[in-house]
């Protein structure tokens, strides 16, 4: 794991020595193509949830395709998010698990979600 430092430029302005000017992070950039590309979000916290089968995903996320589903599970394999475990078993079993990596960001799930709660549910139609 790599120390960030972190230092106050000016009030209210926290700086990653990583990223350089405050307004702009290439990490934070990619970070956020990487799980808010569209169903990333819903499907590593349906991962957090415990669901590990490709059925029980696709059950928890309503709207979204199967295709998508798989090419969003390729792709959060591809980051080392997400690890697709292959049972050879009959019939085969195929089982989703979030690596530490993908673990780690159930705080972030959980600010989204918590922000949602605040900010969007208001928007919702009674």
């Amino acid at each position: 794991m790599v120390a960030r430092t972190k230092t106050i430029e000016t009030p209210g302005v926290v700086r990653d020595d990583h990223c350089g000017e405050p307004a702009y992070c290439p990490l934070f950039a990619r970070a956020v193509e990487v799980i808010g590309r569209r169903w990333s979000g819903a499907i590593v916290k349906a991962l957090l949830a415990g669901l590990t089968r490709f059925s029980e995903i696709e059950a928890a996320i309503p709207g979204m395709s199967a295709k998508l589903l798989a090419e969003r599970l390729r792709d959060l394999e591809a980051e080392d998010i997400v690890r697709r475990t292959v049972h050879d078993e009959h019939p085969v079993r195929i089982e989703y698990t979030l690596t530490d990596k993908g673990r780690d960001l159930a705080r972030v799930i959980d600010a989204i979600e918590g922000w949602a709660g605040t900010w969007l549910a208001a928007d919702q139609p009674s």
